[in-house]
Parts: structure tokens; C-alpha cells; sequence
């Protein structure tokens, strides 16, 4: 395709890549990290999920495929919203949250979308922002004042949550660490380098910007599964607190292993 492009047979701009219903795009993505081809004259912009609203929360009971596609979606997109009850599609927004906090929903009309909103949305680039749904955010770091809270070591906070009263148990899921304390780069690198080891294949996407002790500069990093890109990001502003943020998205990931882990490499 690119040979044909640059002798003038074809004519493109992007190529948008749809996979089956059933498709892992786990191998998908990869495949722009792996490939050295691919990779030199392809970007990999964005990993777009449609979920049907209306029949959603049985497929994500019975296809682990599905927990997959919204757990590396960049942007989630709802549809038949119209066929479906306002309390049952509310119900679905939280889920889906709870799976990928880092992904924004918004509803497709009867599949009319501005072009805008799933192109170039930059889903994979490295730079200093990391969204992340405020109301998850402040469930992980223990803001929610229902919560039953036990502090942890420093000031990072665990809280354990009995979401299960109106929750569904999904293996695909997502938590965050955010802590105001620098991390000991040698440490850190070395803890996340065993954590690809360890549980790298259930590591669907995990993306951070984090303060390194002694740094002036953001370090932000991203992955898929084993492959993991880093790079420095904008300086800190003088006057705002330093907040190290992560949100990890996987398989049945043991989250406090990750906090233990990761509370370990603060200075």
C-alpha cells in the first residue's frame, strides 16, 4: 500500500483499520511498535471502541474480547443510547469508567460523529497531559468521602470501595497512583522493567507522568502489554504542586502489589 501511494497508484490521507466484532487489538497496536516498517511510515493515532448501548452489559458479561476493546479504547463511543434506558445507559457510563477511566465516551447518533472527534485525537503520543475521569481519580486516591479509607505509606492513600451493590465483576479493569512525592528514577525503572516481566501480557494500556527527584521536567511514559515508550515532558510549573500520575489498565493486575511496588520507589 505504501509503494502504491508513493508511485501515485493510490491516494490517502490516514487508514482506519476496523477489526471484528471479536478482535484483540492488543496485536493490532503492537504491531506499530514491533514492526520497523510499519513504524517508520505509519502513525498510530487512536484506538476508537463503539459499544452498543443496548445490549452492552450481557456482551460484556460473556465475552472477555469486549472487557479488551474498552480497556485499550482511547475514546469509547455509545451507540443506540436512544434504544436504551437513561438509568441503564448511566449504569453502562460508570462501568465502562471503572474499566477505563482515561478514555472520554460520548454517544454516536445513529453512527454521525464531527470527524473531529476520532481523528487525530493523538491517543498514543508521549507528552505531559494524562486524563483521567475525575470521579475514579478521587475513588483511588481516597477523596470520596463515603469510602472507608486506610491510609498508606507516604501520602499515597488506599481505599477500598464496596462497589459491588450495583457493579458487575469485570477481569478487565483499571487503578491509579498519584503521590506529591519524587520517585528515585533507579528504583522505579527497575521496578517497572519486573512489573513488563511479570505481568506484561495482562497489562492491556498504562500511561503516567511522573516527578523524578531532583528533575525540573515531567518523565511521561505509556504502554501496550510489554512495550513501553518514555520521554521528557514539559517542566513543572514554580507554584503548583508536583503530582505524579499513573492508571494502569489490565487483566486481573494485583493492584496492591503495584501500589506496594510503586510507594517503594518514592524518595
Amino acid at each position: 500500500m505504501r509503494k502504491k501511494r508513493a508511485a501515485g497508484l493510490l491516494q490517502f490521507d490516514r487508514i482506519v483499520i476496523e477489526t471484528t466484532g471479536l478482535a484483540n487489538p492488543g496485536p493490532v497496536a503492537q504491531t506499530f511498535f514491533m514492526d520497523d516498517e510499519v513504524a517508520l511510515h505509519y502513525k498510530l493515532d487512536a484506538i476508537i471502541t463503539v459499544v452498543d448501548a443496548r445490549h452492552a452489559m450481557q456482551q460484556l458479561d460473556a465475552h472477555e474480547e469486549a472487557q479488551r476493546q474498552v480497556g485499550f479504547a482511547d475514546k469509547i463511543m455509545l451507540s443506540k443510547t436512544d434504544l436504551s434506558e437513561p438509568a441503564l445507559v448511566e449504569l453502562l457510563s460508570a462501568r465502562l469508567k471503572r474499566m477505563n477511566p482515561r478514555a472520554p465516551i460520548m454517544s454516536a447518533d445513529f453512527g454521525r460523529v464531527p470527524i473531529n472527534e476520532i481523528l487525530d485525537i493523538n491517543g498514543f503520543n508521549l507528552n505531559e497531559k494524562l486524563e483521567i475521569d475525575p470521579d475514579f481519580l478521587s475513588e483511588e486516591t481516597g477523596e470520596d468521602n463515603h469510602a472507608d479509607c486506610g491510609h498508606g505509606h507516604g501520602e499515597h492513600q488506599h481505599c477500598h470501595h464496596d462497589h459491588h451493590h450495583a457493579h458487575h465483576s469485570d477481569e478487565i479493569a483499571a487503578f491509579a497512583f498519584t503521590s506529591e512525592r519524587p520517585f528515585d528514577a533507579g528504583r522505579l525503572d527497575e521496578f517497572l522493567n519486573g512489573l513488563l516481566q511479570v505481568y506484561g501480557p495482562r497489562m492491556l494500556r498504562y500511561k503516567g507522568v511522573i516527578q523524578m527527584h531532583g528533575a525540573d521536567h515531567k518523565v511521561v511514559f505509556q504502554g501496550v502489554h510489554q512495550m513501553m515508550g518514555s520521554d521528557i515532558g514539559g517542566k513543572w510549573p514554580e507554584h503548583a504542586p508536583r503530582i505524579s500520575k499513573m492508571v494502569f489498565i489490565g487483566k486481573n493486575l494485583p493492584k496492591e502489589t503495584f501500589i506496594r511496588g510503586l510507594e517503594q520507589c518514592l524518595v
